[in-house]
């Protein structure tokens, strides 16, 4: 396999995503504006190593689980929900909010650990979920501490709004991410989701470059019943318990 086919045929996993998980041939093709056959060849190859499986009905092709499998071998590798899970509900409890693990992946950042209030309303997202870094406290807090080069390619792949409070100028989410960094956290509301706030704070390796964030997140109408001071003490601490974890095991995170 030459390293173009091996480029084209990571290129398409890419296109499996959580808006579109499922795609046929032709519509795959014709978004990637290469030869049907070519995906054609591609998808099936997947299928034959468990990566992909074709509904018998629809006939369009969506994740198999051998990514489950993957996936799993990961988690249980950072033993997230062994140690960090049960910080995190103390945390979720203590906030009375729901507290979410991102971990930053490339130009995104993905969700890897949940801990759910106990309100019957809360922030709905779910493992996996991928979200740009320039968007929500969960990501920003992360992109604040990226280089500058790195954040000027993340701004250079383009800025979509998600809600009206999207920020999409340049300058005013560079000037954001310089006041994020100077706070030590960050606090957004309706930029990802309309009516969702979230409070976040960054997580290193032992290098101390950012890999990962520790968010709070809620409906936006409970701000008010918060004490934002208390939240973020007791976010922090949790955190840094956290951080503790993350510099021992630090061989997994660079």
């Amino acid at each position: 396999m030459s390293l173009k086919t091996l480029d084209n045929s990571l290129e398409l996993l890419k296109y499996f995503t959580r808006e579109k998980p499922s795609w046929g041939v032709r519509e795959l093709a014709k978004e990637m504006g290469i030869s049907h056959s070519i995906v054609y060849r591609t998808l099936a190859s997947f299928e034959k190593y468990g990566f992909l499986k074709q509904d018998p009905v629809s006939k369009k092709y969506e994740l198999g689980f051998r990514f489950l499998e993957y996936g799993q071998m990961v988690k249980e590798k950072m033993r997230l929900s062994e140690i960090v899970y049960p910080i995190m509900k103390r945390l979720a409890k203590k906030a009375e909010e729901s507290v979410f693990l991102t971990w930053l992946d490339k130009f995104d950042g993905v969700t890897v650990e949940i801990a759910e209030s106990d309100h019957p309303i809360k922030y709905d997202v779910s493992l996996g979920t991928r979200t740009p870094l320039y968007v929500g406290a969960s990501c920003k807090v992360i992109m604040a501490y990226l280089p500058k080069e790195k954040q000027q390619d993340i701004i250079t792949q383009g800025l979509k709004a998600f809600t009206r409070k999207t920020i999409l100028d340049e300058d005013t989410l560079l000037q954001d991410l310089a006041e994020i960094k100077n706070k030590g956290w960050c606090y957004s509301a309706g930029e990802f989701s309309e009516g969702v706030f979230g409070l976040g704070v960054p997580l290193f390796n032992t290098e101390n470059e950012v890999i990962a964030s520790l968010t709070i997140c809620g409906p936006e109408y409970r701000v008010e019943e918060m004490n934002m001071e208390e939240a973020l003490i007791q976010l922090k601490k949790e955190a840094s318990e956290i951080q503790g974890y993350l510099n021992h095991f630090s061989g997994n995170y660079k």
